[in-house]
Parts: C-alpha cells; sequence; structure tokens
C-alpha cells in the first residue's frame, strides 16, 4: 500500500458538551482522492479544520509523513505541503486572476531579506502562479480582475491558488457547491488530473460527482465514522442507506 501523506489517527473534538467528532481516523494517501461525506453536522468540515490545524483536536493526533503534527500551526502545515480550499469563495477579488496566485506563492516563498524589492517582481513566486494556472485551467484568464470571473471560475481560481503553494495534500471542502453541470464536469475533470500528483480530500454533497471521482468514501454521522470503502461498497451499504439517505431513501444510484 502507498504510504499515506496525510493521516488523523483516533481524533476527537468537543465543543463543550457537544462531541463534534467522535474518534475519527483517515488516510489521505497520493495518488488518491478519498471522499467524506454525511449530511449536515456530521462533523466533515470540523475534521477538515483539524487536518488542516486551524482547529486543535481534543484528542487524537494528526501525522503527515508519519511525523506528528497534531500541534503545529496551520501556516507551518501549509509550509510543509499542505494545501486547503473553504466552503465560501476566498479570492481577492479586486486583484488579477495571477496576482490571486502570486500572493499565495509567496506564502511559500518567503524572502524577508529582500524587503527593498517588489514583491511583484519576484520570479519564484510569478513562475509558481503561472504553473498553477496552467494546471488549473485558467492561463487565458490571468489578466482578468477576480471579481468579473463565473462562480466556477473563481472556484477554480481558489483551488489554483492552492496549487501556487506546491501543496502535496490537497483539503478541498465542497468545491462544487453552486456550480451548474458544466462547471462541474470542468471540476471534476481538473480534480482527477490533480489526483495523479497529490493527496486529495473532497467533502463534497453532490453524490454523483463523488461517486464519479472518488477512490475511497468515508461516511459520517453525528461525528463518527460509520463506513469506509471503495464507491461500489458504499452504494450498497445497508447502514448508509439508513443513516445517510433515510430509510425511504432510494439507493445510491
Amino acid at each position: 500500500m502507498t504510504q499515506p501523506l496525510l493521516s488523523a489517527r483516533n481524533v476527537s473534538r468537543r465543543f463543550g458538551g457537544l462531541v463534534a467528532l467522535d474518534g475519527v481516523s483517515i488516510d489521505l494517501s497520493p495518488g488518491a482522492i478519498h471522499a467524506v461525506i454525511g449530511t449536515n453536522g456530521a462533523g466533515k468540515s470540523t475534521l477538515v479544520h483539524i487536518l488542516s490545524g486551524e482547529l486543535a483536536p481534543s484528542g487524537g493526533e494528526i501525522l503527515m509523513d508519519d511525523q506528528d503534527v497534531t500541534h503545529w500551526t496551520q501556516p507551518r502545515r501549509a509550509q510543509a505541503g499542505l494545501g486547503r480550499s473553504y466552503q465560501r469563495t476566498t479570492v481577492f477579488p479586486a486583484l488579477s486572476v495571477h496576482e490571486n496566485c502570486r500572493l499565495a506563492a509567496q506564502a511559500r516563498c518567503q524572502k524577508f531579506w529582500h524587503w527593498t524589492h517588489p514583491a511583484r517582481r519576484c520570479r519564484q513566486s510569478n513562475e509558481a502562479a503561472d504553473r498553477a494556472l496552467e494546471q488549473a485551467g485558467l492561463t487565458d484568464l490571468r489578466d482578468r480582475v477576480a471579481a468579473s470571473l463565473s462562480h466556477g471560475k473563481k472556484r477554480q481560481l481558489e483551488i489554483a491558488m492552492s496549487l501556487s503553494t506546491r501543496p502535496r495534500v490537497l483539503l478541498l471542502d465542497e468545491p462544487l457547491a453552486g456550480m451548474g453541470p458544466e462547471e462541474t464536469e470542468r471540476m471534476l475533470d481538473l480534480l482527477s488530473a490533480l489526483r495523479a500528483d497529490h493527496a486529495i480530500l473532497l467533502i463534497e454533497h453532490d453524490m454523483d460527482a463523488v461517486f464519479k471521482v472518488s477512490d475511497t468514501i468515508t461516511v459520517m454521522v453525528n461525528g463518527a465514522v460509520i463506513a469506509r470503502g471503495d464507491p461500489a461498497s458504499i452504494r450498497g451499504n445497508a447502514a448508509v442507506q439508513a443513516a445517510y439517505l433515510g430509510d425511504e431513501a432510494p439507493c445510491l444510484h
């Protein structure tokens, strides 16, 4: 088996008396898309916050390359190769598509000793931005103001911004939210292309997309994992049908 790049081991998170995560374990390996599904309140976003370092776990541990990073800050994990996107669009609307990616790249290519040189002339940051735009299929839009992009293109730009930091792990929180069919297909093509060089965690409510692109699916209910497996095994899982879709819901097709 391929060695996981990022792992959670028996992770829990409590907010007072509320148990948001209850002993969750997950492995993210290079060359695979691992989807996490569940109804609202299942703990999916809390898991992403903990994996990224935005939120500290109440118990358990987080590993990157078998190194314990449980107490690492979010910036330190990003420097180590972890990128993420958020449920809400988080681009800089007044800046160009390329400038958004260049700014993201500068977070990884910091050169405090060059404080007399304009940051926009940093060769490494500009080259990283160019590569990311090419990967995300946005090269033709590099000079467009981000605010003028369609919703789907803004979501692509968010992923391009993450790619500008040269991540090995991508945590994507509902990247398909609000997209039409054509935009969804473009995003799925992008995720499939990124799979080869990244370990990807996908949080998504679009079940057709999840079953189409995922290699492994983890199902969560009330902060706990109730099932994990390939798409075929999850489709026919009775516990998933009952807990996630409801007793009267149709099968996952």
